[in-house]
């Protein structure tokens, strides 16, 4: 009997292999290409915490990968999983991100090794604001050279205490707000950016079913309406990925993986009806509208039009990546397939939307929080009443020469666009046109087989023009 041995890379180790792919595809240098590709710097601290009298050590990092622009940008997270070698990984998957979707950032990212569960309300906020300040005194986060934002394990809580732990520290900073995004509105955050990565996800897909020739390579056709959806994750992303999808597009959400299992309805389930039930109970077992699976990574398994893996990286690999089913493969998530597992399922002739791409919708509204912060009025003050006034005027010479406008579209157009209007439509703008640009290589390039190779090399060769059009060589 043989025994398979499957070897896994790791985390970083994946995603420098797509990198050298996609690097051999351009003509850069090999000196460039090695610059490009490290981490620029990575801080570690180690700091304690006083909790119920005793003394409690938290480690901590903050990697930047490239500042070829600033600030650099990229999300912190809190998990008892965090290592530095993830931390590297992800902050060179913001470099990439940040390139292909044209938005002015270096690429950075954060991590502290904690379980946010373990912990009441009050100690987590001092576990925060003394990690927030060890960062700030090295300038780890700062509205010009580093700027956090939310990811697994925070989210608008952790960046309020975070902003009023820089705003302390730096009383005469007048952009202050603007060290984090992902703020509440209270604190000048701007509306949609809960939902960014989950709603740029699924611009990203509706992107990809615009295009026949595209949808042929998935063996999918018509609209999204009446697609399978099988979702890994209810966390933020994963929630608002399907809530769209299933009430604006029309898809059946036929599975959804959590932690402690799996809920499956071949008819479609209600994603709102299970993110309530989740809140209320903390668990997915015992919804009473669906059948339970015990082992939920197996769901990953069934047949499906589209899987969004929207949770963990690594969660489709060399064991499990022979029996996907799925047509077409969303990633959410950073990193949700392996290598190895991405030419097995190449192979079997699924098609993924990478998560360099895919996920970019949360700093592609980062970027419109960091610039309302910077110029400190939000989005259609100056304008939306002008707008309001012009679409009045039109209205009534269109109804002066005999032409019946609905009362809802009348209505739509009377109101004018709010700063929602403006964030969700300058994300949908984003995503068209980096996917635009990503299948315009993929179907031009005879060395590229994929659209994960296709948009590394985009934003490699965004990077390297940027480097060498500053005159920095190696």
């Amino acid at each position: 009997m043989v025994t398979t041995v499957y070897q896994e890379k790791s985390f970083r180790e994946n995603v420098n292999l797509v990198f050298d792919i996609a690097a051999a595809t351009l003509e850069i240098s090999g000196g460039l290409a090695y610059v490009l590709k490290g981490a620029y710097n990575v801080y570690q601290v180690r700091f304690p915490v006083k909790i119920d009298g005793k003394i409690e050590s938290f480690i901590g990092w903050r990697a930047v990968h490239s500042e070829h622009k600033l600030p650099t940008k990229g999300g912190i997270r809190f998990s008892p999983l965090v290592t530095q070698d993830e931390v590297e990984a992800l902050a060179a998957l913001m470099t990439y991100k940040c390139a292909l979707v044209d938005v002015p950032y270096g690429g950075s990212k954060g991590g502290l090794v904690v379980d946010p569960k373990k912990y009441d309300d009050a100690v987590m906020e001092r576990i925060t604001r003394r990690f927030a300040f060890e960062l700030i005194k090295k300038n780890y986060i700062n509205p010009a050279i580093n700027v956090p934002a939310p990811d697994m394990g925070t989210g608008p809580r952790e960046m309020a205490w975070i902003a009023d732990t820089y705003m302390q520290h730096r009383t005469d900073d007048i952009n202050g707000l603007g060290c984090v995004t992902g703020k509440p509105l209270s604190l000048s955050g701007i509306p949609g950016r809960t939902e960014a990565t989950g709603r740029g996800v699924v611009y990203g897909i509706r992107e990809f079913f615009r295009h026949a020739e595209d949808k042929k390579l998935a063996g999918l056709e018509g609209t999204l309406e009446g697609k399978t959806v099988i979702v890994q994750g209810l966390g933020n992303v994963g929630y608002h990925t399907a809530k769209i999808l299933e009430s604006e597009d029309g898809a059946k959400i036929i599975g959804i993986i959590e932690s402690d299992g799996a809920l499956m309805d071949r008819n479609g389930l209600s994603v709102e009806t299970i993110n309530t039930y989740k809140k209320e109970h903390g668990v997915a077992k015992g919804f009473p509208d669906a059948q339970f699976f015990e082992n939920g990574d197996a769901i990953l398994e069934e047949e499906c039009d589209i899987l969004v893996p929207a949770a963990l990286e690594g969660v489709i690999h060399l064991e499990n990546a022979p029996r996907i089913k799925a047509k077409l493969i969303a990633e959410a998530a950073n990193g949700p397939v392996t290598f190895g597992a991405d030419a097995i399922l190449r192979q079997k002739g699924v098609v993924m939307i990478p998560d360099i791409y895919l996920n970019a919708g949360g700093v592609i509204v980062s970027y419109f929080e960091w610039i309302k912060n910077l110029s400190h009025i939000r989005f259609g003050r100056l304008t939306r009443r002008y707008d309001v006034n012009q679409n009045d005027l039109l209205l009534k010479v269109l109804e002066s020469n005999g032409h019946k406008i609905p009362p809802a579209i009348s209505e739509e157009l009377c109101n004018g666009p709010n700063e929602l209007d403006f964030v969700r439509t300058g994300l949908d703008d984003s995503m068209r046109e980096a996917f635009q640009q990503i299948r315009d290589r993929f179907w031009s390039h005879e060395k590229i087989e994929s659209y994960r190779i296709a948009a590394m090399a985009i934003a490699i060769e965004k990077i390297a023009i940027s480097y060498q059009d500053r005159g920095v060589y190696p």
